[in-house]
């Protein structure tokens, strides 16, 4: 979210009205999350002034750790330095901290590709933009998922209920630090993930939703404590012992 909210906004600013603008500052302490989109908090060390050339030896664009050859234009401007410079700092303050981590396996290399072509400057901003938004529809579709057998016939479902909220274990990447709260495209792939994990006897699926609209689900190493949910279904493995009982 963080990281394609950013690649929207350096959009804009590759294309605004008054031309290509470069945040001269660019750190992640300039930039807020206002209603889940990125915000610049300071524009006093924003521009629109692209570097001046004669020829292509006078438009290397430097890094600490790398630097990129550009063209000079006809006009004697460096080519597109304003959105490189702002897309590779983007890659390099944001996109290596964040896009490696948190993805379903499936659309990890996607995300790898991603971060690959911005770190070596071979994808612009428009680029940049149509594979985080490729990415983004496969996520939010379940396209990503790939075929496997059908494992929710081997979990029991009581619509209705919920387990009593508590510590529980933990998982990666959780949205709670008290337990394992996933986000899924359906209950089966709910099913997938709690068979994956040695822990996992049971799962509640709720109406809360993320902001790409997937449904949470608490993974947990139990299925006791329930108590009446309208707006929750809990399913628990038919082969654990407490299924058993059930």
């Amino acid at each position: 979210q963080i990281c394609l909210s950013l690649v929207k906004l350096l959009f804009y600013l590759a294309h605004s009205p008054l031309g290509s603008i470069v945040l001269l500052d660019f750190q992640p302490r300039q930039f807020v999350m206002v209603d889940g989109n990125l915000k610049v908090t300071d524009m006093d060390d924003a521009s629109t002034e692209e570097l001046s050339c004669k020829e292509d030896n006078d438009c290397t664009l430097d890094f600490p750790t790398k630097s990129f050859p550009l063209k000079c234009s006809m006009v004697g401007k460096c080519e597109g330095i304003n959105e490189k410079k702002n897309l590779f700092n983007a890659y390099r303050y944001f996109f290596t901290y964040l896009l490696p981590h948190s993805a379903p396996p499936a659309l990890r290399p996607l995300l790898s590709d991603i971060l690959n072509a911005t770190g070596d400057l071979r994808y612009g901003i428009n680029e940049t933009l149509r594979a985080f938004e490729k990415v983004l529809h496969l996520y939010k579709s379940g396209l990503y998922l790939q075929k496997r057998p059908l494992l929710l016939k081997d979990y029991i479902s009581l619509k209705g209920f919920r387990t009593v909220e508590g510590e529980d274990y933990r998982c990666w990447p959780s949205y709670s630090h008290l337990g394992c709260l996933l986000s899924i495209h359906s209950a089966e792939e709910a099913a997938a993930i709690c068979n994956s994990q040695a822990q996992c006897q049971s799962f509640i699926v709720t109406q809360q939703r993320t902001w790409t609209g997937r449904p949470l689900a608490s993974f947990q190493s139990s299925w006791t404590d329930l108590i009446p949910d309208t707006n929750a279904v809990v399913y628990i493995k038919r082969s654990s012992s407490s299924g058993e009982r059930l």
